[in-house]
């Protein structure tokens, strides 16, 4: 156990206010996250403000450089951040290990797309007047960003807001989640490495009224927010007058044809719904099957299911470890048990011991059961069986997500209708929703969002057009 400091503008700050973080399978403390006051935010507004005009004078070359730094450290720390990951998150060490993979691919791209801030040429002799005129444009850093990040991917998820800041000359502010700060700590540790301008970062730990107060200054220009659709939209609405991106909530939809191929269908949608406890925004959540193969999937379904070990997330063989906390599974568990008063049939699980909850699966949900309508964020899932894919894309557009879903189909004409009429940011053929490649652009639409992460697209959302126009008279 050890003090974490935080960053002001580059530099590590010890405070006497700390978060005690505890390992969330045996419950003891792994560390303590130094906590920033009304008077450190202040310094890291005043110097991220300040590091605007030197970071826009760096070279991409010289930012790609950084990036580099960040990319290969994590490469040589790996484990001390997969172990890290582990303790603080409940996660296991397969899913930890992936996160900190999935982190080095997120500054690796970042590292490329840094020397890609293209510009465009445009032809501007579209009507006699503007005969002898040409555009040019070029992608300008918008400034001083706010970060917002959530406990589920302490790491990558943090990554996805600070490499393309990075990439593009963005000063940033993070904020991490209070249950999970200290692989964000770690990371600042790694940034403090580098020859960035001072205020070019900083990464506070802090409350959520003194983060919100921060969205407010003039001076920040661009929010980034992971989290739940209630808290985004709020924060959206208090800053209107800023660029804001919003990474939220989602129930993810899985359908499940005639042609799909039973055995990796169940396979794979065992893994989408019960990875990392079911705690992500893409994790399957409801799960439509038709009507001609229900049994046989139920059956498979459930025997993969059954396979699954619950136990302490630092051991090889564990495939669900914890939730973020006993509340949070007792929420759930009255979850389930509710919609079983309204008439559900429970398949498997349901039982809590703690902060443990047993993989759980449940059919004739009601429509508008929390299970159903709501992001469970937990290890549970509901099926329903379909008649037609028509039907079935109905029942998905019903959510008031629309993050991302999947099909499991042979037939291409399927996959195209489903990709046309789900009203969802992205849409997986023959996979799970939960599948995500970090170089792709992510991102929901209804309640799940506004705007796009995945580095190229995360760089245009923090970066402006600027336009020349060049007259040749």
């Amino acid at each position: 156990m050890k003090d974490f400091p935080l960053f002001c503008a580059n530099e590590r700050v010890y405070t006497d206010e700390k978060i005690t973080v505890y390992d969330k399978y045996s419950n003891e403390i792994i560390g303590k996250a130094c906590v920033a006051d009304r008077a450190i935010l202040e310094q890291a507004i005043s110097w991220g403000k300040q590091a605007q005009e030197p970071l826009r004078e760096l070279s991409s070359y010289e930012r790609r450089d950084v990036i580099f730094h960040i990319m290969t450290e994590l490469q040589r720390r790996c484990e001390e951040f997969t172990t890290l990951i582990v303790q603080e998150t409940g996660k296991t060490l397969l899913e930890a290990r992936t996160e900190v993979s999935r982190a080095i691919d997120t500054f690796r791209v970042a590292m490329e797309e840094s020397t890609r801030l293209y510009g465009e040429i445009l032809p501007l002799d579209i009507a006699p007047r503007s005969r002898n005129y040409t555009g040019y444009t070029k992608r300008i850093p918008v400034g001083l960003c706010f970060f917002i990040t959530p406990f589920n991917f302490p790491l990558n998820l943090l990554a996805h807001k600070v490499a393309p800041a990075l990439a593009t000359g963005c000063p940033f502010i993070a904020k991490p989640a209070s249950t999970t700060p200290l692989s964000a700590l770690l990371l600042g540790e790694i940034m403090a490495q580098t020859q960035l301008p001072k205020g070019a970062f900083s990464i506070l730990p802090t409350s959520a009224a003194l983060a919100e107060e921060a969205l407010l200054d003039p001076r920040i220009q661009l929010v980034s927010f992971t989290g739940s659709a209630e808290v985004g939209w709020k924060l959206k609405q208090k800053a209107y007058r800023k660029k804001v991106i919003l990474e939220l909530g989602g129930n993810a939809a899985i359908i499940v044809t005639p042609s799909a191929n039973i055995l990796r269908a169940a396979q794979r949608i065992t893994f989408g719904a019960f990875y990392q406890a079911g705690q992500s925004c893409i994790s399957v959540q409801r799960i439509f099957v038709h009507e001609d193969i229900y049994t046989p999937f139920i059956q498979e379904l459930l025997t993969q299911t059954r396979q699954l070990k619950l136990g302490n997330p630092m051991e090889e063989d564990t495939h669900v470890g914890p939730l973020i906390s006993e509340k949070e599974a007792m929420r759930i568990e009255s979850w389930i048990q509710k919609a079983q008063e309204k008439g559900a049939r429970l398949l498997c699980g349901g039982k809590r011991q703690g902060s443990f909850l047993e993989p759980t699966l449940l059919e004739n949900v009601p429509p508008d059961e929390p299970l159903v309508c709501e992001e469970a964020f937990g290890p549970v899932a509901v099926i329903e069986p379909f008649n037609n894919l028509e039907e079935a894309i109905s029942k998905v557009n019903q959510s008031r997500y629309g993050l991302q879903a999947g099909i499991f189909t042979e037939k291409i004409s399927e996959a195209l209708y489903a990709w046309k009429n789900l009203v969802v940011g992205g849409v997986v053929v023959n996979d799970v929703p939960s599948f995500r490649v970090d170089n792709m652009p992510y991102g929901g639409v209804k309640d799940s969002g506004f705007g796009r992460e995945g580095i190229r697209y995360a760089m245009e959302e923090m970066t402006e057009i600027r336009l020349m126009v060049l007259s040749e008279q």
